[in-house]
């Protein structure tokens, strides 16, 4: 049987960062706990990412960043894959520095 959590907004849980949340109860609890957005932007934060070394190293910390209490990623411009509002300036600058590496 597979156990299924809370989704966020716009994307779901991807099987890796699902299996970090229930492998970890402290973690999975907070997750449960925050808002479908916060949700969506940890999953964003960590799906987003080119290097597979990368995303390994977002999921760890948002299992660490969890269980200290923090809700949403820090210091991340946010999901641009929602369609429920437009991108803000600071997305824009962001993605367009991204876009010229």
């Amino acid at each position: 049987m597979t156990q299924t959590i809370a989704n966020g907004v716009v994307h779901d849980v991807p099987a890796d960062l699902l299996k970090a949340l229930l492998s970890d109860e402290s973690a999975l609890e907070r997750w449960e706990d925050l808002t479908p957005l916060s949700r969506n932007e940890w999953i964003c934060w960590t799906i987003t990412v080119k290097q597979p070394k990368t995303r390994i190293n977002h999921i760890e910390r948002t299992i660490t960043e969890l269980r200290e209490g923090k809700r949403r990623p820090c210091c991340w411009a946010g999901c641009p894959h929602r369609t429920d509002k437009p991108i803000n300036s600071t997305q824009k600058w962001v993605f367009s520095k991204q876009s010229s590496k």
